[in-house]
């Protein structure tokens, strides 16, 4: 991934991101910090094309994102927002969402990483429980988990991860990060998060301030 010079704006005049640039090569997990409502999460999405960038560029390996069909990159980009959607279905239903055709065992390997694995094994019909409207058999930590989940199920070569352990404990927070290690080699990782814990696992770290950003040695 590289992005030169990105800008955006809502409304066309106010700018919320100014001429932004980063680069995450393969097996780098990049942090992005910054206070709350720099326009982190913003930046995600303009990644994924939810918005149209105002200007400059977002290239995956050297096309440029305006060029990329929404199936293709949908089909190479995940996305774990800070708010996990889940159906009114079981929890293994919720998570082949991610991948239709896998395996228990892959399922289980998913949920293993994702710290959730145990949890749903002390559920009353493990991953066949229901989960309840919108979710709400669960709490904002165990669906934050499931999310992870199905993450690392889709296998996707590029993670984004916006704010992945706010609502997990720290036990949890260093297995899910354990995971993340392990799964860098095959990946690029961006990683926002507020949490110093979170972002030591960072190879390097942007700052987004004031509608810029810079890379930091430290935080």
């Amino acid at each position: 991934l590289r992005v030169r010079d990105l800008s955006f704006s809502y409304d066309g005049q106010a700018p919320v991101l100014r001429e932004l640039c980063m680069h995450a090569a393969k097996g780098e997990i990049i942090g992005i910090v910054g206070e709350s409502g720099c326009g982190k999460s913003t930046f995600l999405k303009l990644l994924l094309r939810f918005w149209q960038k105002t200007g400059g560029d977002i290239a995956y390996n050297d096309t440029d994102i305006d060029g990329i069909n929404t199936d293709s990159l949908l089909d190479n980009v995940t996305m774990v927002s800070q708010s996990t959607y889940l159906f009114d279905e079981s929890i293994e239903e919720n998570l082949r969402i991610a991948k239709p055709g896998a395996t228990q065992e892959e399922l289980e390997s998913a949920c293993r990483m994702a710290a959730v694995h145990d949890f749903i094994l002390t559920l009353p019909d493990g991953y066949r429980t229901q989960v309840g409207a919108l979710g709400d058999h669960l709490s904002a930590g165990e669906k934050q988990r499931i999310g992870l989940a199905r993450a690392f199920l889709r296998g996707s070569e590029l993670i984004l991860l916006d704010e992945p352990t706010s609502n997990v404990d720290s036990i949890n927070e260093g297995i899910i990060l354990r995971a993340l290690r392990q799964q860098k080699n095959k990946k690029s990782i961006i990683l926002v998060s507020h949490r110093a814990s979170t972002m030591a696992i960072a190879d390097r770290v942007y700052k987004v301030e004031n509608g810029k950003m810079k890379e930091v040695q430290g935080l």
